[in-house]
């Protein structure tokens, strides 16, 4: 068979473009990764919508991933190495994982960043050499626990007769920092320590919240008004629902949620309030414009970003969650 002159510059080319189209081609931008570890949830997807705004706004490319263990994390850190990132930001699945994540980082020229769970090192201290945008889980806690007894005092609640459910996660150190500041603001503005119970869950969402509290609410009959206090606004609505069905109706309960997320926007739009009190509204647009901003002035400009910035919430009832909620948006 002959082929002619076109037939092998055809052929040539067509062999060519599977070579080609697996070739990068560069925009000139810079690379940033965004690891989170559970991408399903609101406040992580809000987070990555704050940090494509500020990709929008600053002239970088983000690579956003979910990581929901370990080896992906590993994984996911050299694909962005891969990709010629040169940073990423991250919510771990382990903070545990700190040291493996720090090295791994090093051995692709990555720089990293932590953002909601700082990450730990081998003897249980924070990674200080890892820049961190955290919540402050312990003042947020303590927001909640006083907003809480403030509508008891505000419903005239007697104090010796009111008790507070913790439902407690205590295996994750953010989740005890929140529920333990709420424990504290409730013992120092009086109401005694023996009438807080602690409800520990195997899972921080509302199935998790209410298996928890059912049993320790039917412990307590001669308690007939409830403080629900927990990480989440999740894990407090599932109390909220264990304290409907033993009959402890929204004048007999509040509950304060963390997160101002879709679970509290949802309860406080129905007709008639529940006893889902109030949620301290956190803002994720800090947590995911501020950081990945501060990645791309720490590749581009050298800036390392400071060693830890806490953030703080806002209280959100069915009162003013509409302006907030809306304010957040914009």
């Amino acid at each position: 068979m002959v082929i002619g002159r076109r037939g092998l510059i055809l052929g040539a080319a067509a062999l060519a473009l599977p070579a080609l189209s697996g070739c990068r081609q560069s925009d000139g931008k810079v690379r940033i990764g965004f690891i989170v570890k559970q991408p399903e949830e609101q406040w992580f997807q809000n987070e990555w919508k704050f940090a494509g705004q500020a990709a929008h706004d600053r002239g970088f490319n983000l690579i956003r991933i979910g990581a929901t263990d370990g080896d992906r994390v590993l994984t996911a850190i050299d694909n962005l190495a891969a990709k010629d990132a040169k940073g990423f930001v991250i919510c771990t699945p382990d903070p545990r994982l700190g040291t493996a994540i720090v090295e791994r980082a090093k051995v692709n020229d990555l720089k990293v960043m932590s953002v909601d769970d700082r990450l730990i090192g081998p003897r249980g201290q924070p990674i200080a050499s890892v820049p961190h945008v955290g919540i402050s889980a312990r003042a947020i806690g303590r927001m909640a626990g006083e907003e809480a007894l403030g509508e008891a005092r505000r419903r005239g609640w007697p104090i010796a007769e009111t008790g507070v459910l913790r439902l407690a996660y205590d295996s994750l150190e953010t989740a005890r920092e929140r529920t333990f500041g709420a424990r504290e603001a409730l013992i120092a503005a009086g109401l005694p320590a023996a009438n807080i119970v602690d409800a520990p869950q195997r899972t921080t969402d509302t199935e998790g919240g209410f298996t928890a509290a059912s049993p320790v609410l039917i412990r307590k009959p001669e308690l007939r008004h409830w403080i629900i206090v927990g990480l989440n606004d999740e894990t407090v609505l599932g109390g909220v629902r264990a304290a409907e069905g033993l009959n402890l109706n929204a004048d007999s309960v509040i509950g304060v949620g963390i997160g101002g997320s879709g679970t509290a926007d949802a309860e406080f739009r129905k007709a008639k309030p529940t006893g889902f009190y109030g949620s301290v509204l956190l803002s994720p647009r800090r947590h995911g414009y501020d950081t990945s901003s501060a990645m791309f002035d720490w590749i581009t400009k050298g800036v390392k970003p400071p060693a830890v910035t806490l953030t703080t919430g806002i209280m959100m009832t069915r009162t003013n969650f509409r302006q907030l909620l809306a304010a957040e948006a914009a």
